[in-house]
């Protein structure tokens, strides 16, 4: 992807990514009751498959409307998903602990939304 198309869903995509966010949230929640993991390799990899079944496909569809090649975006879907295998686990931790300040907790209902978010952390 080039540098001016770079710049150019910038504009278009932080919207996209602010209007998602509470609902990204409770997509990663629902994961992290549904699975269960216990071990932190478990709760990286829900990390992970939460972000590449959720943003990536909105990141995809935002890309394709402001005309990015089709090729491209299969480029950067690859190395995007690369990436978050290596860093999600963090932004996720981080995720957490900003929603949870702001008192911003998805409940998707009380005994799941508390085992969630101890699992999450």
């Amino acid at each position: 992807m080039e540098f001016a198309a770079v710049l150019k869903t910038g504009p278009v995509v932080i919207p996209i990514v602010v209007f998602t966010g509470k609902s990204y949230g409770a997509w990663r929640d629902w994961f992290f009751a549904a699975t269960k993991p216990t071990m932190s390799s478990g709760k990286s990899f829900i990390d992970w498959v939460a972000f590449l079944t959720f943003q990536l496909p909105v990141y995809g569809l935002t890309l394709w409307a402001i005309g990015t090649d089709v090729t491209d975006i299969a480029t950067l879907f690859a190395s995007t998903a690369l990436l978050m295998l290596i860093i999600d686990r963090a932004i996720g931790l981080f995720l957490q602990v900003m929603r949870s300040l702001a008192g911003a907790g998805v409940k998707i209902n009380a005994s799941i939304a508390t085992k969630s978010q101890q699992n999450c952390l």
